[in-house]
């Protein structure tokens, strides 16, 4: 790692048609804009397809990559949609939120359409990068497929019936719910064009996505990805691996993750995840864990590794509990995966989201394999944590290590803005302290804009090797551009856009000068 920064931002939130970002022409366009603001880091979230909630980090798969971020356009360049096909209905157009709903019910019909003119004109040569596509991938792709076409079925099948779940260990036939060759096989038989037509949405998928990534390197932007600790119940990967989670002979769960009371939540956050069989992960050699981190590492050029605590032990909550208090902390066999990675994939850049209740025992398993960890400026300044510590604080910029990755803000907490202006007196005389400010003039430097900017540059200048920026931050913008408030579903979670005029020059001229006075990037 070497000093550099850059921008959080998921393709979801991107402008353009169709009420949703995507991996199209603005993709690209926000790579132009990173490049003219000097910065060689574009951070994501999980591109993997959003289930329960929307949420990225619910997928019903960690392999596939997110149908909603295809392109439409593109397609139609491709010669597998007609332009009218791609254009989308009044009720999914262009807004500053993205209704999952309303482009999940327009948007997969027409992908569905276009995997069988793909399947029906597709030129020879792109049958036979699809035919490589679907071998190289064959380890996740066709479970993948599998499971998609079931859950549709017994989806609608569950919404005639008025029926609350559908989830395949609720509501699947046993057969099918317990991943029985011989059903799944018949199934697949049954069902060969609705299976297919999965395998081609996730062949356009990574098509795009290839590209794309080849356009940010070229630009010299690295991406910076994110991968779940957990996978979802309501995932192929449970499904396919049953005997990689501790379930019952059922399929259901004997316990969830979650974690215990935190500055996050007092009652904990109960996630609802199935918890891994560390024990049967270990005897396959963690098999499934190497496909997986190869899979991402394909994908991005920096894994995030979201709640990293968990390698070292994780909190079990028996099945049932309403929240995660009645939770015990587990041991895992972290270093022994570790060092299998890097045994058998070498030095894979991870970074650790060491965030939390952390011990001295995850920071020794962070540290015994050179991960960087990450900080949170809006973790800084607890007027509590000062009064019995003074600035001993490792969320201050003067107690970072090099090897570290620096954030005003993740997409788990308020703006900056919106941070600034709901922060208690006690802590916003802290934070004025710390920068320099007169506490009397406070709120006038909040509502223009000034102490934003003076975390970004806080965040910039620190000896953090590698410093990310949410673009909510970089617009100034308060909590009604929020990415995610956690332990609640719904609500605007996961919903906020920016608009083409917001990535405006003025912006990017302003972020290439500071980013170049605090030595990163060495911008022209």
């Amino acid at each position: 790692m070497k000093r550099r920064s850059g921008i959080l931002l998921h393709p979801t939130s991107l402008p353009g048609k169709g009420g949703i970002g995507t991996i199209g022409e603005n993709a690209y366009k926000f790579i132009d804009w990173l490049k003219s603001a000097g910065q060689t880091l574009w951070q994501i979230l999980p591109l993997t397809p959003t289930g329960y909630g929307d949420s990225p980090y619910s997928s019903f798969s960690t392999f596939a990559g997110n149908p909603l971020l295809i392109d439409l356009d593109m397609l139609v360049k491709d010669g597998f949609l007609d332009k009218k096909q791609s254009i989308p209905p009044e009720y999914v157009q262009n807004t500053n939120r993205v209704d999952f709903g309303a482009v999940v019910y327009w948007k997969i019909p027409i992908l569905k359409t276009a995997s069988k003119q793909f399947k029906e004109h597709a030129k020879p040569e792109l049958l036979e990068e699809y035919k490589k596509f679907k071998t190289a991938n064959k380890d996740w792709l066709y479970n993948y497929a599998s499971f998609m076409s079931i859950k549709e079925y017994y989806d609608e099948k569950a919404c005639n019936e008025k029926v609350c779940s559908s989830i395949w260990n609720e509501y699947w036939p046993t057969e099918l719910a317990l991943f029985n060759e011989e059903a799944v096989s018949q199934w697949n038989r049954t069902h060969r064009i609705e299976v297919e037509s999965h395998c081609i949405i996730q062949f356009f998928f990574y098509r795009q996505w290839s590209a794309l990534k080849e356009y940010a390197h070229k630009n010299g932007i690295s991406i910076i990805g994110d991968i779940p600790i957990f996978v979802a119940m309501d995932s192929a990967d449970a499904w396919s691996n049953q005997h990689l989670f501790q379930l019952d002979k059922n399929g259901k769960p004997k316990a969830v993750a979650g974690v215990p009371p935190d500055y996050f939540s007092a009652t904990g956050q109960l996630w609802g995840n199935p918890l891994y069989d560390w024990d049967a992960m270990q005897k396959e050699h963690f098999s499934w864990w190497l496909r997986r981190i190869k899979k991402v590492n394909e994908l991005v050029d920096f894994i995030r590794i979201d709640h990293f605590r968990g390698f070292d032990a994780y909190w079990r909550v028996p099945a049932g509990e309403k929240t995660a208090v009645n939770g015990e902390w587990i041991k895992t066999p972290g270093k022994e995966l570790f060092q299998t990675i890097q045994k058998k994939l070498g030095n894979i850049p991870i970074i650790a989201e060491d965030l939390g209740v952390i011990t001295e025992d995850v920071t020794k398993l962070r540290e015994e394999f050179g991960l960087p960890g990450m900080k949170v400026l809006q973790f800084a300044f607890n007027s509590d944590e000062v009064a019995q510590n003074g600035f001993i604080n490792p969320f201050m910029p003067h107690m970072y290590s090099k090897n570290c990755v620096v954030y005003t803000g993740t997409h788990d907490n308020s703006t900056t803005m919106g941070y600034l202006s709901s922060l208690p007196e006690a802590d916003l005389k802290i934070v004025c302290k710390y920068l320099g400010f007169d506490f009397k003039t406070s709120q006038k430097w909040i509502k223009n804009g000034t102490l934003c900017r003076s975390f970004i540059k806080l965040a910039l200048s620190s000896v953090a090797d590698f410093a990310v920026i949410p673009m909510q931050d970089i617009l100034e913008l308060g909590d009604e551009a929020r990415m995610n408030m956690p332990s609640t579903a719904g609500g605007h979670n996961w919903q906020w856009r920016l608009t083409q005029s917001q990535l405006s020059a003025k912006r990017a001229v302003e972020l290439k000068e500071m980013s170049y006075t605090y030595g990163r990037n060495f911008a022209e």
